[in-house]
């Protein structure tokens, strides 16, 4: 019988120290484990070269590391790059570098598949296996920082959250994660650096709030008409407009920072004036930018990018009411890497 070993890394600080004392071990030799443990290139107990052999067998009877490889990658004619990353168990999850104007963004997944059913979005036809633990999205990160050193001369310098999953639904991981890769034995990047990407989970941006969380929230939003995001994104009916909107406004007076909005413009289904003026009520009421993003096509075919006329009439009425907003164009679409493209075809 396979005897399923747990991973150090899940183990807490507090609780190795006693498990090592028990065992005789000296409880330094946590600290010692931790960071030896936070290296990607550390696969097994056995590279731990300061650790006794004493303690190194020890390990290996009882723990385990769980680290995560790449299995395959594809680099789009604009230089954006997608991973497949397999995880210990050998499900998958992909990744995302893109470069862009200096800058290097890394798009992160956090569960494996997806726990919501928007109907724009190819990842949602993904059947929701689990969450990533911490750790997991932690190596996910320093793999694609090693790989950004390596193909696109640069660190990573911007991080979303925006890859597959629902990153709120798996809220203690995501948050765990910033955590360690905001730290000096991570990236040491800066958390105004990292941007967080929800759908709409209202009680769990009240509790970012109170968590007073220091990284950037967006939010999908597609259309400030209910009856419409209710049909592009069908969960919503569980998450009203009028509570996100609550859920924003109270995310701001605690935390003083901007929400930026995502949102699509699809032809027939919000490319009219009546939802751009009830996008302007809730970026009014809420201090916000909108970020209008190009539809990348999936295998839905009721989705189509709206015309160019009705993206600029969006952008023009925007600005004309004051609201800062700006397009983004699409990065790796030729290798289905592009936003609401990820769906492990690789």
């Amino acid at each position: 019988m396979t005897i399923s070993l747990t991973d150090i890394r899940s183990i807490s600080n507090e609780n190795l120290c006693s498990i090592l004392e028990e065992n005789n071990f000296p409880s330094y030799r946590s600290k010692q484990i931790k960071n030896w443990s936070r290296k990607i290139d550390i696969v097994e107990f056995n590279q731990m070269s300061n650790l006794p052999k004493r303690l190194v067998n020890f390990l290996n009877d009882n723990f385990c590391l769980n680290k995560s490889e790449i299995l395959s990658k594809q680099r789009s004619s604009d230089d954006t790059i997608k991973y497949a990353i397999k995880l210990y168990d050998g499900k998958v999850v992909e990744s995302v570098l893109i470069p862009s104007n200096g800058r290097v963004t890394a798009c992160v997944s956090s569960q494996v598949g997806c726990s919501l059913d928007c109907n724009f979005c190819a990842t949602s036809l993904l059947k929701n296996m689990r969450n990533l633990h911490y750790y997991e999205i932690f190596d996910q990160i320093m793999l694609l920082n090693d790989e950004a050193k390596c193909y696109l001369n640069s660190t990573i310098t911007n991080i979303v959250f925006m890859g597959m999953g629902e990153p709120l639904l798996n809220y203690k991981n995501v948050l765990k994660s910033i955590d360690y890769i905001t730290s000096d034995f991570g990236l040491g990047i800066s958390f105004k650096k990292i941007t967080v990407s929800t759908s709409g989970i209202s009680k769990t941006i009240k509790r970012m709030a109170d968590d007073d969380v220091k990284f950037n929230l967006a939010v999908s939003l597609h259309s400030a008409i209910e009856e419409t995001r209710n049909i592009v994104m069908p969960f919503t009916k569980s998450f009203p407009l009028k509570k996100l909107v609550e859920s924003l406004d109270y995310w701001y007076k605690k935390t003083k920072r901007k929400i930026t909005f995502e949102y699509l413009v699809w032809k027939g289904i919000n490319d009219d004036f009546k939802h751009i003026d009830s996008l302007i009520e809730i970026c009014k009421r809420v201090p916000s930018k909108v970020n209008l993003i190009e539809y990348n096509s999936t295998d839905n075919s009721d989705f189509k990018s709206a015309d160019i006329e009705w993206i600029n009439n969006y952008i023009n009425v925007l600005k004309e009411n004051k609201i800062a907003v700006s397009l983004r164009r699409s990065r790796g679409k030729d290798i289905q890497a592009a936003c609401g493209q990820l769906a492990n075809k690789y």
